[in-house]
């Protein structure tokens, strides 16, 4: 006796529970029960499940019986001509939708010619073992599984054309490839999503041969004469919103220039390239620090008393400004209003970027790399036919992360480009023999690989070189938007240690590791500058051992306990000081003993 499960809650108990769920099929596919619900039987537990809540993923599969699918040519044909709908196809029982827990019971074939008496299912087609992202990938079955994660991810982080409409939408960050193509090694996937309408890649020439070790750890090595040809362009857009808000006691913020008097007023030079209105003009060059938007704000929580003992204005300056490390051309400026009946001012700024060293670049096999060097094209390694590639991949890369996928991608672009048509990659689709046969037909007797010479000295390389056809994909880290240095800045009002993160002029974090590199090079004098970012000098009473102030009217230092002025300067970690108030918060009293040193 098992329990019945109906959406997690328990029904009852029944005897032999795997003929109930081959019944309780059996009417589901005769129509008798929704099409939606998952029956499935957990033997180790002995419970059956009856599912029908929302939430749950289902898949179609092929229902077979006898070894053989119930979806025979007939309704192949019927289906292309329209005479037959999918859904009728589902209510006759022929197709079956089913959830993960119900496909633990189900035996279901890759192919119909490894069908047998066994299997209950039969796929609709074998790429859709794969997601969306997964099947994009080009010959997926010849890569490493975690290549293949990888892949997936770096297809989402490609730039291309995200959209159509994007010339009249305000998203916050966009970026755009000026020079999408299709793949020349493409998958069926790409025509039923919609991706071969608004490509995310570039083909590229691509040769496997190390070039002076600029190509170490994944790097690339790109032909300058590319990127003057337009190989990886792309425009950044970041789009600025400022508010007018209106405030309790009729406060509100004003779109316009400051008066003076204003706190916390720009230079002049900032607002120069404003409108009237306070607003920059399209197509206005805008820098770091430029100002977009106008902006004056009231300064909250300061009365008419506070603003007159305190002599400044009710007034802040709250512009809105170009980010730091970010430039370019206002695309498009944007005036509306919200539900309060509030402004809203939407200033899109156009960066273009170029590809410079340190850019990320990716395959769709997860082979990803950073720009390690850009070579002027007459220094770039050539064949016998005067082609020179766009980029060089390291072949170091290839066996341990075994992508032969990758590798079969290069083979067919080549193949694809010298007789003009797109070759198929889809899942499980690919036939390596074919591929084969068509490259010695156009006379690449020894495959893909080439006689090469070197650029620089026009030396005849001693070993062929693997060179055709790749997809390359430009992903959305820009070494521009990661790019940070600083020296003296901004620092945090409780601890007095610098700011945190490049957006906020923050510090570079040097921890232990980087603590133990100074170390073992011997600029172990170096920590001392390096750890004293909020180096803070105090004066120690010697009696009490507390932290002293200084009385400004006696013109001395003394102990807020003991009053005396036995007082001892001395150095130490603005954050130490501060563990110290919150001890004495907490009614805790940490006395410092100071102990004097005589340096030899």
């Amino acid at each position: 006796m098992g329990m019945v499960f109906f959406n997690g809650i328990p029904l009852g108990k029944a005897s032999n529970l795997e003929q109930m769920r081959k019944e309780l099929i059996d009417k589901r596919r005769k129509g008798k029960f929704p099409k939606s619900m998952s029956i499935s039987y957990l033997e180790d537990r002995d419970e059956l499940h009856i599912t029908l809540d929302n939430g749950r993923i289902l898949r179609p599969l092929i229902v077979v019986k006898d070894g053989k699918p119930l979806l025979t040519e007939k309704h192949k044909q019927k289906l292309i001509e329209g005479t037959i709908t999918w859904q009728e196809l589902i209510d006759e029982g022929i197709i079956e939708l089913l959830d993960a827990d119900e496909e633990d019971n189900a035996y279901v074939a890759i192919s119909e010619e490894e069908l047998t008496e066994e299997h209950t299912h039969l796929e609709l087609d074998p790429a859709m073992i794969l997601g969306i992202e997964a099947s994009l990938l080009p010959f997926p079955e010849m890569n490493r599984g975690d290549r293949l994660n990888y892949g997936s991810r770096m297809v989402v982080q490609a730039s291309g054309i995200y959209l159509k409409n994007y010339l009249i939408r305000d998203d916050t960050a966009a970026q755009l490839l000026v020079y999408p193509e299709l793949p020349m090694v493409y998958t069926q996937t790409e025509e039923y999503t919609g991706l071969n309408k608004h490509p995310s890649g570039q083909n590229l020439v691509i040769a496997l041969i190390s070039y002076e070790g600029y190509n170490i750890e994944d790097a690339l090595i790109i032909n300058k004469a590319s990127i003057e040809r337009g190989l990886g362009r792309s425009y950044f857009l970041r789009t600025y919103v400022a508010e007018a808000r209106r405030y309790w006691g009729g406060q509100e913020d004003i779109i316009g220039f400051p008066e003076e008097g204003v706190y916390g007023i720009r230079p002049e030079k900032a607002y120069t390239k404003l409108s009237e209105e306070g607003i920059i003009n399209v197509e206005e060059y805008a820098d770091t620090d430029d100002v977009l938007v106008s902006r004056i704000s009231p300064i909250r929580f300061i009365g008419i008393q506070e603003e007159i003992r305190m002599g400044i204005s009710n007034k802040k300056d709250n512009s809105i400004t170009v980010r730091k490390g970010e430039e370019g051309i206002v695309e498009k400026v944007i005036l509306t209003e919200n539900d309060n009946g509030d402004k809203i001012i939407k200033t899109t700024v156009r960066e273009y970027k170029i590809p410079e060293i340190g850019d990320k670049f990716a395959t769709r096999h997860g082979q990803k790399g950073v720009i390690g060097m850009i070579v002027p094209e007459e220094d770039m390694p050539f064949t016998e036919s005067g082609i020179t590639p766009d980029i060089i991949l390291n072949p170091h890369a290839i066996p341990s992360r075994m992508t032969v996928g990758q590798l079969m991608e290069i083979l067919a672009g080549k193949i694809g480009a010298l007789v003009g048509e797109r070759i198929d990659a889809t899942a499980f689709k690919g036939k390596e023999e074919e591929i084969r046969e068509m490259l010695i037909n156009l006379g690449f007797k020894e495959g893909p690989r080439e006689v090469m010479y070197d650029g620089k000295t026009g030396r005849k390389f001693k070993v062929r070189i693997f060179i055709g056809i790749g997809y390359y994909l430009r992903l959305y880290h820009l070494v521009s938007h990661k790019m940070h240095a600083r020296a003296r800045g901004k620092v945090t009002l409780l601890t007095k240690q610098p700011t945190e993160g490049r957006s906020r002029e923050g510090g570079l974090r040097f921890g232990e590791m980087e603590k133990d590199c100074l170390i073992a090079h011997g600029a172990a004098l170096t920590l001392k500058e390096r750890f004293s970012s909020d180096r803070y000098e105090f004066y120690i009473c010697n009696e009490c051992g507390l932290i002293c102030y200084e009385n400004k009217r006696k013109g001395r230092v003394e102990c807020p306990l003991c009053k005396g002025s036995d007082v001892e300067k001395t150095e130490m970690s603005y954050a130490f000081k501060l563990l110290l108030d919150e001890l004495m918060s907490m009614m805790i009293y940490p006395k410092i003993k100071v102990t004097r040193k005589v340096v030899i």
